[in-house]
């Protein structure tokens, strides 16, 4: 780890200290500003948040600076305040955009659908990496919001199986966000629709037997997610009419687009030690891509940590630390360009599989025949 730990008292931190990560809200007058005036402006928020956060990246370089893991909430009042107060802006912006554009003419359809897709940028990129954020508290609050925020895309289920299967099982087979090595992003999305729908419910369904209760029972949380999807489609309908439906959705699933393709860059190709008898050695920091590029971290608030994030999944954004090369493995860029190359398998495999035979030799050196991580797949 860094030895430029950050150390902080109890005092709450200054707005200046969060005021980076506040960027995203730049998000809301570009999406507006697309359906409001169209033609070019339809691009804009796409551009801006992968293209804009790239180049930033290239000119600010990497941040390697840590806060004080052990720096209390009462520290972090303008840290979260960002991530409780997007999903009411969220939900007016997607919502409001719904009612307005099937009332307006000089949006044509090609518009209205790149409007959609900058909306799905808007819950994509930053609604539900927030939600990721809010779903790892414990308080109840948070873990609704984080759920509202996950239903706008109908995407519910993914806080079960984020936390009841991918934390435990990651760089396991028993994980189906963890791509494979030589995988192509073409074949891990859908396996991953699938996957994370039936593991995730799967998951509840267990812990309810555990209980001796069906699945059915009013406390599996899947009823939440319905519900609040259901709802979602009934007030995109009666705002918009099934035009108003169709651009819910599609928003909806370009958010789950980008969702998928940031999970198949920050595991890919990493497995965790099996240890025989369907056992896996703990999750350590290098069971994860780490990233410090310091623009694309402050609109993703530190999601590019991943590899603190899985080490120590309590730690709230601001806290998470980054990792030196013989702690963590590095990915050579930030999100922004890496989830543009994870779009052509050539590219990618040509850029992440010498890395992750170098992250082999780094970190398992002892282990010649890495076959007995696909038998344990193949036999599960």
């Amino acid at each position: 780890m860094s030895d430029s730990t950050l150390h902080t008292s109890s005092d709450r931190l200054p707005l200046k200290a969060a005021l980076p990560f506040w960027l995203s809200l730049f998000m809301i007058p570009l999406v507006l500003s697309a359906a409001l005036v169209g033609g070019i402006w339809v691009v804009v928020p796409i551009i801006a948040a992968w293209g804009v956060f790239a180049t930033l990246d290239a000119a600010l370089g990497l941040d390697a600076n840590n806060l004080d893991p052990q720096t209390k909430d009462s520290a972090l009042y303008w840290h979260r305040m960002i991530t409780l107060i997007w999903p009411p802006l969220q939900f007016l912006m997607i919502f409001g955009l719904i009612w307005y554009i099937p009332r307006v003419d000089h949006l044509n359809p090609l518009e209205i659908y790149l409007v959609t897709v900058g909306m799905g940028v808007l819950s994509g990129s930053v609604g539900i990496v927030y939600a990721h954020e809010l779903m790892h508290q414990r308080n109840r609050l948070e873990r609704w919001l984080g759920d509202i925020l996950m239903c706008m895309a109908l995407y519910g289920h993914f806080r079960s199986e984020h936390l009841l299967v991918h934390h435990r099982h990651v760089g396991t087979p028993r994980d189906p966000v963890t791509a494979r090595y030589n995988e192509s992003f073409w074949r891990f999305y859908p396996r991953v629709l699938k996957g994370c729908l039936l593991s995730s419910f799967r998951a509840e369904r267990d812990m309810l037997a555990r209980k001796t209760l069906p699945w059915w029972h009013a406390s599996n949380p899947f009823w939440r997610y319905w519900g609040l999807q259901a709802a979602f489609l009934l007030l995109a309908f009666g705002l918009g009419g099934w035009l108003g439906v169709l651009i819910f959705v599609l928003q909806a699933l370009s958010a789950i687009f980008q969702l998928e393709v940031v999970n198949y860059v920050e595991h890919y190709g990493l497995t965790r030690k099996y240890l025989g008898d369907g056992k896996y050695e703990h999750v350590k920091p290098r069971h994860s891509w780490n990233a410090s590029h310091k623009a694309s971290n402050w609109f993703l608030i530190n999601l590019q940590r991943h590899s603190d994030h899985h080490y120590k999944p309590d730690r709230r954004f601001p806290l998470l630390q980054t990792y030196e090369e013989d702690e963590a493995p590095q990915l050579p860029y930030g999100y922004p360009v890496m989830t543009f190359f994870a779009l052509f398998p050539r590219k990618w495999r040509a850029m992440m599989n010498p890395r992750v035979t170098a992250w082999r030799e780094r970190y398992y050196p002892e282990i010649d025949d890495w076959s007995d991580y696909n038998k344990a797949r193949h036999g599960l």
